[in-house]
């Protein structure tokens, strides 16, 4: 396994990350110039959940429910302040992971290659998608370490362990199986737009999740084969789509390193929980034998110290990457993790804390949602861009 995590991986230049931040001084201009550049059909297509949309409202609403309580006369200088924190003994400056998104040479030629190379020089991690471009041998070699491959089940065993094989070559800190696609969604907006994600404007020609073909052996895919992939191989395993104590029990008793709390950000089940409402029961249930990460609708600095203490070590932007690398390519990447940064820093501050390892329960308090939610609602000022 590659131990690379040099002081200077590849990735967008300062002058670049400068430049693009003269442009856009804040997310909500990030996503106006997404929704702007992007045909119709490809904002559907990320910005959309499944059938009436209600898991992808409780994301957003589960974050809502929760305020945060500030502290005063706390002594801390901005200088002090500790962002970092850890995965898969990984150090990150933040406690924020690209999550695994297909087709994303839809939102820019180059696909899932910006994220990667901002990520590792920024100092986080990407999941990579199997259903996206480019390659895990293309995209390691920008990822300085820092590389996990998310996979779609399409073929037998021997055609995952292939897979595996190649992760474990190419230097991939673990392997994350996608698990809530026994069935593909009703995603009404895409059915509505006549837009399917085998098209090779969604893919770049590869064979998306929507695929018929293979498909029986995600259906089929269960804790046996999970079991049976932990004992062959010495590569930590993560099962994202984790959504009940249940479950995480189970993957906790078959030596899973990472669950991953996720509801694919409201895009399968529909009617379901928002993550961070199930959060608190998988931390219960995990009881420290695992780390624990979720993404669900999270855009802000406030969502993350909000996941942080109820449980999670770290969490997966999906939709957020997605707007931001349509709208800037590799530097918007780069510049998104500066813009998270100095809203964890600065919510940090007025919470009178210094360090994430002061992020606990004690930092929240119930409250009523201050808005509608929707995938959107995080961005108040949106409409003065239309």
């Amino acid at each position: 396994m590659s131990e690379r995590l040099s002081n200077r991986p590849p990735g967008p230049t300062q002058e670049q990350i400068d430049e693009i931040a003269r442009r856009f001084l804040t997310t909500t201009e990030m996503v106006a110039e997404a929704r702007r550049k992007l045909h119709p059909h490809s904002w559907d297509f990320v910005a959309g959940g499944s059938e009436t949309e209600a898991t992808l409202a409780r994301n957003r609403l589960a974050l809502d429910l929760w305020a945060l309580r500030p502290r005063v006369l706390c002594d801390v200088l901005q200088e002090s302040i500790d962002t970092s924190s850890s995965l898969l003994g990984i150090k990150l400056r933040i406690p924020v992971i690209f999550a695994p998104v297909g087709g994303m040479t839809m939102l820019d030629p180059k696909g899932a290659l910006g994220p990667v190379r901002a990520a590792a020089q920024f100092g986080t991690m990407t999941f990579i998608s199997s259903v996206t471009e480019p390659d895990i041998d293309v995209a390691a070699l920008e990822a300085d370490g820092r590389l996990v491959l998310q996979l779609y089940i399409r073929g037998d065993a021997d055609w995952v362990d292939a897979y595996v094989e190649r992760a474990l070559k190419v230097g991939c800190r673990a392997i994350c199986f996608t698990v809530d696609t026994d069935a593909y969604s009703r995603r009404e907006r895409n059915q509505l737009n006549r837009f399917f994600q085998q098209t090779p404007l969604v893919t770049g020609g590869r064979t998306g999740v929507m695929s018929a073909a293979g498909r029986e052996h995600q259906e089929r895919f269960n804790w046996k084969d999970i079991e049976r992939i932990r004992k062959k191989f010495d590569l930590p395993v993560i099962i994202k789509g984790i959504a009940t104590a249940e479950d995480a029990k189970i993957a906790v008793e078959h030596g899973v390193a990472v669950v991953y709390v996720s509801n694919h950000g409201g895009r399968q089940l529909d009617h379901g929980q928002g993550t961070l409402e199930v959060l608190p029961e998988v931390v219960a249930a995990v009881n420290g034998q695992a780390e624990i990460m979720i993404d669900g609708g999270f855009v802000r600095g406030t969502d993350i110290l909000k996941a942080l203490a109820l449980g999670a070590k770290a969490v997966g932007l999906g939709k957020l990457q997605a707007w931001a690398l349509a709208a800037g390519g590799e530097a918007g990447m780069g510049l998104l993790l500066h813009l998270l940064e100095e809203e964890i820093t600065k919510d940090m501050m007025l919470m009178g804390l210094t360090k994430l390892t002061q992020v606990d329960r004690s930092v929240l308090a119930p409250a009523q949602p201050h808005t509608w939610p929707t995938a959107l609602s995080a961005f108040p000022h949106l409409d003065r861009f239309r």
